[in-house]
């Protein structure tokens, strides 16, 4: 029986999305019997924990370098100063490394692993070509530009793209060109190219049966217009990006732009819908008494309302994550308002800025002024959609199966 390793990395949760879409498609494509373990830490760990409870025993949970958190996604100073000094009651960043590579090498020669997919784990590609074991590496990053200030992030950028050119195999979760959205993130080296293919976004692929309306479906499907909030990423990042919005929402621009606001938080407390008259409502009540609103909070959509909001909104407001810039700008063909908080949110958004599909928003000005210009130049962007979401490739998942067909021989 082959056996395959996925190792994914801890730090945000678009590793984990597109692992497990991954994972599903190999059990729908893949007819041989095969085994699949999974390694990860942290809040992956439990969700890996949660997902397979009754497979347990084919769960590691290895401890993974990742950066600290700080007020606006990681702290560069506080993890550089972790590098040789326990920070936060986190021991040296040097100790950890040395332990996790310890403790991937030790479940390599445990399993006898057939193939290893790594998606963000870049010291599994080292312990794979060390123990001749092929490997795929899954990424929407390889070299990315930085900005003049990040500039010193290089030496570390150079010391993991060589890390990630040791796979038998780099995966490009995204469109081939000229339609890849993380173009600016990758810039590979001529030598590399013959290793790397672009499989197409790792749709999850699922069909959504649209059940009976709930109050807020039934809400928004008669507002006039509205934008979608999206509040996503790990602690630092939601807490950074709701602070940003909260400020966007106090300008006088805004005093009359309908919105929604998804928190990405499994807690009702959050729901909530702000009325012109300056009120708050449930959403029920705003739904039984016609409450004209200005303003949804919701603390976690449904797939069915999530899909719905997305199908009726007439643009978005992201982060720039990949994950989700795909699934807007090419299944939804939605224009989007980026606002960065890594490097590579800002080279998505600036690509998608160029094509005329988005605009690259860092400050409330700025954001309320691309507020207006999707609305008064809403067919112009509607035109580059239409042409990016006809080339817009959601197969990455089908694709990486045959890909790991070849490579196991089966």
């Amino acid at each position: 029986m082959k056996k395959i390793g996925g190792f994914i990395n801890p730090w945000g949760n678009g590793h984990f999305t597109r692992m497990m879409s991954l994972d599903s498609a190999i059990k729908q494509n893949i007819r041989d019997e095969f085994d699949i373990h999974y390694s990860s830490s942290g809040e992956i760990y439990q969700k890996l924990l949660k997902k397979f409870p009754a497979n347990k025993e084919k769960l590691h949970n290895i401890v993974i370098p990742t950066p600290i958190d700080g007020k606006c996604g990681p702290s560069v100073t506080l993890s550089l100063f972790n590098f040789l000094l326990p920070v936060a009651g986190r021991p040296p960043l040097v100790s950890v490394m040395a332990r996790y590579l310890i403790d991937e090498g030790k479940l390599y020669d445990r399993q006898k692993f057939d193939l290893v997919i790594n998606d963000g784990d870049v010291g599994s590609n080292v312990i794979a070509q060390k123990r001749n074991v092929k490997s795929i590496f899954v990424t929407n990053q390889f070299r990315p530009r930085l900005w003049a200030s990040r500039s010193f992030l290089y030496p570390g950028v150079m010391y993991i793209s060589k890390n990630i050119a040791k796979a038998s195999k780099i995966v490009v979760a995204d469109s081939p060109p000229p339609y890849t959205i993380c173009e600016y993130n990758l810039n590979f080296p001529e030598k590399l190219k013959k290793k790397v293919v672009y499989v197409g976004h790792f749709s999850n692929g699922k069909v959504i049966n649209h059940g009976p309306k709930s109050d807020l479906e039934r809400l928004v499907e008669n507002a006039d217009s509205f934008g979608y909030w999206m509040i996503t990423g790990n602690k630092s990042t939601n807490e950074a990006t709701t602070r940003k919005y909260r400020k966007i929402f106090h300008a006088p621009e805004m005093n009359n732009e309908r919105r929604i606001v998804s928190h990405a938080k499994n807690d009702p407390s959050l729901d909530k819908v702000l009325g012109r008259d300056g009120k708050t409502y449930s959403i029920s009540e705003t739904l039984e008494k016609q409450v004209d609103w200005v303003q949804i909070d919701v603390g976690f959509l449904s797939e069915q309302e999530k899909d719905t909001v997305l199908n009726l909104c007439k643009y978005a407001v992201i982060n720039g994550s990949h994950t989700a810039m795909g699934e807007i700008l090419g299944a939804k063909a939605k224009p989007i308002i980026g606002m960065p908080v890594y490097d590579e949110h800002t080279n998505q958004i600036k690509w998608a800025e160029e094509r005329k599909l988005g605009i690259l928003a860092t400050n409330v000005k700025q954001t309320t002024k691309a507020v207006s210009k999707i609305h008064d130049d809403y067919n112009k962007y509607q035109e580059n959609l239409a042409d990016f979401a006809e080339n817009y490739d959601r197969n990455g998942t089908s694709k990486t199966t045959e890909i790991i067909s070849e490579m196991l021989d089966i």
